[in-house]
């Protein structure tokens, strides 16, 4: 697969999901985000469809939420 980028370093998916190493490295712990462990290190690959399958399911979840929470014109956005 020349060319391809098959894994990415928990750095990069957090590069990718605009959050920290460290909240990336939680979804990987509480199995949101699936990853392999390779080497004696023990470092963290996420496969890049791995990846878009999360956003793919955090797109679900958000819609789900949208539905069930009706927007309330009080409401103030949180980032």
């Amino acid at each position: 697969m020349p060319g391809a980028q098959r894994f990415l370093t928990l750095a990069e998916v957090a590069e990718v999901l605009n959050t920290s190493v460290a909240q990336v490295y939680a979804l990987v712990r509480r199995e949101e985000l699936e990853a392999i462990k390779i080497g004696g290190r023990g470092q963290w690959r996420v496969e890049v469809d791995k990846l878009e399958e999360y956003i793919q399911g955090a797109y679900r979840a958000a819609k789900e939420h949208i539905r069930d929470h009706p927007f309330d014109d009080a409401e103030t956005p949180v980032d």
